[in-house]
Formats: structure tokens, C-alpha cells, sequence
């Protein structure tokens, strides 16, 4: 306890040191070691006891972490550690490696300057990994790399130092590839490519608590054949003694990633589209104490004694008991009820936060993963887009009705924790909806509920998620309103595929400056005029507003916007969501009185029109889409490609690593459920498997009306196809 207070009041002094903070996020692939690393930097900081080999997981702190073996929710810690005479204060992330959680890597990266990549020795950059350096980069986030289970390497594949020395080397090449393809267009940062020599790559075993840098070699005369040889020998406590990891990473943490000082300037107006020239952004960018509060909520979480805590960055101000503060979205204020910083699994109350730091605060009862949190009234920050959206859908009820009230505030608050997850909650017939990332996602959210909750709850099948898309360009269609006095002339066309990802990656938004979204439009193939003409996007659809001067359109168009979101969020063929289209208004006929032009008469004519247009343009069913990757003993390779191919699969690639066969390939997430159990039972437990969601594409032609019709009949609609789909 003595210790643990020790290292509170170092953190509380540093704090006020921006220069000699550093706040930073581990993250990878699932199961390359993240959180085994993260257990020697705490032990390395006194945290924990420095013993045996580095197994305790000090980070996963639920229960279900401990039992799956993987980590599922974010976690933080604040440590210090000495680098050239001067402490230092590191905020780290431990961040989920599985995709299914990907957006809690998502938010940590809003929370940080620099992210540690950890890549298998073994395994080499996977798919995971090329996702979470996509979102750190994205986030303006500067990247180190750390391999780890070099180990693995010397012992049990027995390689040779220039067999070794290759192998390590693709491994950069291939992280440095992903680097340089994100930072092409990014002109505020310098070359942020990893290198050995310049001391950004490190190496080493997180399991055996041992690491080398080039700084760490020159300092301490080890070399790589000295290393080998202390592994092979089973020397390894001797190893750790000599060249610590932590003592590497640490350093490395240090010297490589940059200070708040040094990283709000480049990062306020990547994640921020206030005024530039405002004292607000200039008070962010000086990282000032005494400037207004503002803090970006990255997380929520629960205590059983203090209730809901809000952690987030304070990129301004600074925080302390009993302050009112705005939450973007919301009205009124909420008043601080304590400010602390978290050590793992525990919350540490302190007197106040400073800006530059990472912060847990209570009392923020209106906020919810996302939100700015500030002492003035602002423009939020960007809200933080998510790599990958929803695929799987699993309904949940309550056992007992009269836990009814407790599952749906459960719910609600499962959705202000994590914004991955939909939720639709139907009051009346008790049925709710969950949306998540993947098969895990969802069964970790319902345990959860059952477990820390106590409400019993049965869940049904895994329903998949859908999109609808028009697939061309069609003539003028009108919508007639239900008195037949008002008329829309409405033409769709699908969106270019660049477009889409700009708008699904919130390049490109409503909330942007005009000139900027244009600029942003053009540049992604859209023509000049078009551009200019842009009215609304919903979801990845755009409204264009080409009519010239009609009369009562500027009052009528907010519930044109209303028709148009209804008729989109519900597509003509299984009232699935519509995605893609660019929709056009070219003219329109209002009455000129106001109550013969009210939303009873609008929106459905406007809803009619885009049906109508859609299903001319021949819109299609799209189904959700996972790249597979399997690593299996070469006599198990035909039953694993097998498993790929007999759902609806494709194999992509096959090629040997190390002593294992890869089989690479794409298939539907539909045909994935069950995926754990039929590929241990094909390859006798043999395989080891990932998947990752690659978005949506057009489903085979012959598959389209059966699926349809399942659908329909699900939701209760009527079953029949729309008039003139009859294209299948």
C-alpha cells in the first residue's frame, strides 16, 4: 500500500510537467502479447512484484478477460520511470487485440500522443495489426514498434542469426509499408517510419521479460549472439538482469514519443474543427493549466462504490472536485464529484488533473464515450470514427418482466460505454436489439449482463446485418404526396467507392466547413457543380439539391431531409439500410399553402420517390464480408480450405510459414457463425484462426430473393418482392 502511494504522489508531481509526459497505447493483434508486456512495464515501475515469468495480466481485470485469456476492455495505468536524470510520467492504454473490440483501440487512440505496435516474431504483421497502426495514424498518433517473442525464434524454431535477422526485417518492411501508405497524404507529420538504427524498433520476449534495443546494445555491449546464446542455455533469468524490457521500452517510450507540448499542436486541428484562431485553441495547443477545461471522454466505465467514471484526455485546464461542466449534445451542466488516475484495475483519487494528462473523473452523469466534456461552451471535438461497423445482430429479452426497467437502463448504459454497440429498444414487447462487431462482441456484452448485472436474459439467434445498394443510374422518378398536391422528381446513382470510405471515415461531413467538404468532394471524384449542391449525408448517402428557385422549398426541406433519412434507413427491398446512393433533387411542385405541405404530406412522397428511384436504379442486397486467415499443420491444410470454400468462401492464398501452413481467403459472415466449433472439429484442434469484417459486397444474384423474403417475413413485412424487381 506504502508503495502504491508512493507512486500516486510521483505521478501527482509530474503532472505538472508536460514536457516530461508521455501518453501512450499499447495495441496489436490478438495474442501477441500486449498485455504480458504491459505486466513488465508495471513491474519494471515497482508496480507489481517483479517475479517468475511476466503471466499475471494485471491489466484484464474482469473476470471474463481472465477466463477467455484475452483482453476485452481498454484499461489504464499511470507509472513513472527515470530516462536521463529526469522522471517521467507514462499514461499508458492496454488495448483489446481482438477486432471484435476494436473500438475500444479506436477511442484510446484519441486519448494518446504515441502507440507501442507489438507484432508476433512468429506470426509477422497480421491483419489486426495493419488495423490498429490504420486507426493510431488516422488519430495523429506516432508509432513505435516492439517485436515480441524473439524467444520463439532462437528456441523453438532454432533459426540462425541471418535466418533470424530476415525474418525480423520483413517484419519491419511490412510495418513500415503500412505506415508509409497512411502518411502520404499527412503534411504535418515528418517520416514516421520505424527503423532499428534510429531506435524505434525494439526486441525481444515479454513472456521471459527480456529486450534489446540498438541504444540498449550499445549501452549495455550485448549483441544479438550474445542473446541466443543466454536463450538457448535456459539463461534467461540472466537475460532479464542484463537487458530488462521494461528498462528498453520504457527508454524507448521517452525518447520517441512526444510530449503534450509537443503533439496538441499537430493533433488539435486533426481532431478538432473549432476556430483555429480562437484563444480556446490556442490555450489546447499550449497544453495551458489555467486555460478553460477541456477534457475528450474516451471511455466509461463502471465502480461498484463510486458509480460511472468518465477517463479521457484533458487537452486544456485544468480538473478538480466540484467544477459544473458542459457535455456536447446536452443541456445544462455536471457538477465533478472526484478527479483521479487510474492504476489498472484501481481508481486513485488526487486533488486535481492538469492538461496533458489522462483523467478519471465522476459526476459526468450526461456523458458517454465521445463526448467533450468543458468549462465553457465549444465546438466538440470530431467524433470518433470507427474502422468497422455492426454485422451481427442478437435479440435480447429479460426472463422475468419485472427486470424489464433494470435491462433496458442496463442497456442504455451498454451503449453509452461502447458506441461499436446498437441498441434498439422496443418497450412494448420487451425485445431489444444488440448490433455489435462479431459473434465474441455480443456474447461478452449478454454475460455481462447476466454476470455483473444479475438479470437472466435469453438471447436468439445471431441475426446478420445487411446493407442495400443501387447498382445504377436511372431516369427522373416522382413521388406523389398523399392529397396529390406536392410532387418530387428524384433521380440515384451509386456513389464512386472513394467517395464512400471519405464519407465513412468522417472526411467528409455536414459539420465541416463548406469550402473544405467541396475540396474534400472533388478531390474524391466528385464533379465541381455537384459538389457545390451538396445538402445532406446520411450514412454514406448524399442529398444533392439541384431545383433552381422554388418557391417554399427553404421551409420544406427539413421534412424532405426527414423523408429521405425514413426511406434510406429502411431500403425498398428488406428495409435494410441503404448505402452508396447519391440521391439528386432536380425539381419539385408545393402547394403554396403550409397546411397542405406539412410532414403527413411530404415525407411520404418524399419516402415514395427515393423507393421508386432506388428500384429502378436496381438496388441489390449486400451482405457483410470477413477476410479469414488460418495458420494450420500442413496435413490439415485441404480441411481448412475446405472450411472457407464450403461457406460460401473464397481461398485466396496459400503459402508456408515456419513450420505452418496460411490459408488466406474472404467469406460471408452469415456462413461464419459456428466457424469456432466446425474448424477445431475439421483440423482436430490443430488450427489456430482469425477473422477480420472487410465491409459489404452485392450478393450472388440466385441467393438475392430468398434471402430477401427471410427477411422480410422476420420483420413482419409483406411477402412479396417491390414491384419491378425482377432483375434477379
Amino acid at each position: 500500500m506504502g508503495r502504491r502511494k508512493k507512486i500516486v504522489e510521483q505521478c501527482e508531481r509530474l503532472m505538472d510537467k508536460p514536457e516530461q509526459i508521455r501518453n501512450i497505447a499499447i495495441a496489436a493483434h490478438v495474442d501477441h502479447g500486449k498485455t504480458t508486456l504491459t505486466d513488465n512495464l508495471l513491474a519494471g515501475a515497482g508496480m507489481i512484484a517483479d517475479q517468475g515469468e511476466a503471466t499475471q495480466l494485471m491489466m484484464d481485470t474482469e473476470e471474463d478477460e481472465q477466463e477467455r485469456g484475452i483482453t476485452i476492455d481498454a484499461a489504464n495505468v499511470s507509472m513513472t520511470h527515470e530516462y536521463e536524470g529526469e522522471d517521467h510520467l507514462i499514461n499508458l492504454i492496454d488495448t483489446p487485440g481482438h477486432v471484435d473490440f476494436g473500438g475500444d483501440v479506436t477511442r484510446a487512440m484519441r486519448a494518446v500522443d504515441g502507440a507501442l505496435v507489438v507484432v508476433d516474431a512468429v506470426e509477422g504483421a497480421m491483419p489486426q495489426t495493419e488495423t490498429v497502426v490504420r486507426q493510431a495514424l488516422r488519430e495523429g498518433v506516432k508509432p513505435t514498434l516492439f517485436i515480441n517473442k524473439v524467444d520463439r525464434l532462437i528456441s523453438e524454431l532454432q533459426e540462425g542469426p541471418e535466418e533470424m535477422q530476415r525474418r525480423l526485417l520483413n517484419v519491419i518492411d511490412d510495418v513500415n509499408e503500412l505506415i508509409r501508405g497512411m502518411t502520404e497524404d499527412m503534411d504535418d507529420v515528418d517520416d514516421w517510419t520505424v527503423s532499428v538504427e534510429d531506435g524505434t524498433v525494439g526486441f525481444g520476449s515479454a513472456l521471459y521479460k527480456w529486450g534489446v534495443s540498438m541504444p540498449s546494445m550499445q549501452a549495455t555491449g550485448m549483441d544479438f549472439g550474445d542473446i541466443m546464446e543466454l536463450e538457448r542455455n535456459d539463461n534467461r533469468q540472466e537475460l532479464h538482469e542484463k537487458t530488462p524490457l521494461s528498462d528498453v521500452i520504457l527508454d524507448m517510450v521517452c525518447e520517441h514519443f512526444p510530449d503534450p507540448i509537443e503533439a496538441q499542436p499537430r493533433r488539435i486541428p486533426r481532431v478538432w474543427r473549432g476556430d483555429d484562431d480562437s484563444e480556446l485553441a490556442e490555450q489546447m495547443r499550449l497544453v495551458d493549466p489555467d486555460g478553460e477545461v477541456v477534457l475528450m471522454v474516451t471511455d466509461i466505465g463502471i465502480d461498484p462504490h463510486a458509480g460511472e467514471i468518465s477517463a479521457g484526455r484533458v487537452f486544456s485546464g485544468t480538473l478538480e472536485k466540484g467544477q459544473d461542466l458542459y457535455i456536447s449534445g446536452t443541456v445544462g451542466t455536471n457538477r465533478v464529484q472526484s478527479v483521479g488516475i487510474y492504476m489498472g484495475g484501481e481508481r486513485e483519487e488526487v486533488e486535481r488533473v492538469p492538461a496533458g494528462n489522462i483523467a478519471a473523473v465522476t459526476g459526468l452523469k450526461d456523458a458517454i464515450a465521445g463526448s467533450t466534456v468543458s468549462s465553457v461552451e465549444m465546438t466538440p471535438f470530431e467524433s470518433i470514427e470507427h474502422i468497422s461497423e455492426p454485422v451481427i445482430t442478437k435479440s435480447v429479452e429479460a426472463k422475468s418482466m419485472d427486470d424489464l426497467p433494470k435491462l433496458i437502463e442496463t442497456l442504455r448504459q451498454v451503449s453509452k460505454e461502447d458506441p461499436t454497440i446498437q441498441i434498439d429498444i422496443n418497450e412494448d414487447t420487451g425485445e431489444h436489439l444488440i448490433s455489435g462487431q462479431g459473434e465474441l462482441h455480443l456474447e461478452v456484452i449478454t454475460q455481462r449482463i447476466e454476470r455483473n448485472q444479475g438479470i437472466p436474459v435469453t438471447t436468439g439467434e445471431p441475426i446478420v446485418v445487411f446493407r442495400e445498394q443501387v447498382q445504377g443510374a436511372t431516369t427522373e422518378v416522382e413521388g406523389i404526396s398523399p392529397n396529390r398536391h406536392n410532387r418530387f422528381y428524384i433521380t440515384v446513382e451509386p456513389l464512386g467507392d472513394e467517395i464512400v470510405e471519405k464519407v465513412r471515415l468522417g472526411d467528409v461531413s455536414m459539420d465541416m466547413p463548406e469550402q473544405d467538404r467541396r475540396e474534400v468532394l472533388q478531390e474524391a471524384g466528385m464533379d465541381k457543380d455537384t459538389s457545390q449542391n451538396v445538402e445532406h449525408i446520411h450514412g454514406t448517402n448524399i442529398l444533392i439539391d439541384d431545383t433552381k428557385g422554388i418557391q417554399h422549398l427553404n421551409e420544406t426541406m427539413e421534412l424532405v431531409i426527414e423523408g429521405l433519412e425514413e426511406a434510406l434507413d429502411n431500403g425498398p427491398l428488406a428495409a435494410e439500410p441503404v448505402q452508396g446512393t447519391l440521391i439528386k433533387l432536380h425539381d419539385a411542385r408545393l402547394h403554396e399553402d403550409t397546411i397542405h405541405r406539412g410532414p403527413a404530406q411530404v415525407i411520404p412522397a418524399v419516402r415514395q420517390a427515393v423507393h421508386n428511384a432506388l428500384i429502378h436504379g436496381h438496388i441489390k442486397l449486400l451482405e457483410p464480408i470477413q477476410n479469414v486467415r488460418i495458420d494450420v499443420p500442413n496435413e490439415h491444410m485441404g480441411a481448412a480450405s475446405g472450411e472457407i470454400q464450403g461457406r460460401r468462401g473464397r481461398v485466396d492464398d496459400m503459402y508456408q510459414e515456419g513450420d505452418l501452413m496460411v490459408v488466406e481467403g474472404i467469406a460471408p459472415v452469415d456462413e461464419m457463425i459456428g466457424f469456432s466449433s466446425d474448424i477445431r472439429s475439421a483440423t482436430e484442434g490443430r488450427a489456430s484462426w482469425n477473422t477480420e469484417n472487410a465491409g459489404f459486397r452485392v450478393m450472388a444474384d440466385n441467393l438475392q430473393p430468398e434471402t430477401i423474403m427471410e427477411i422480410r417475413e422476420r420483420k413482419g413485412m409483406k411477402l412479396e418482392l417491390p414491384q419491378a424487381v425482377d432483375y434477379f
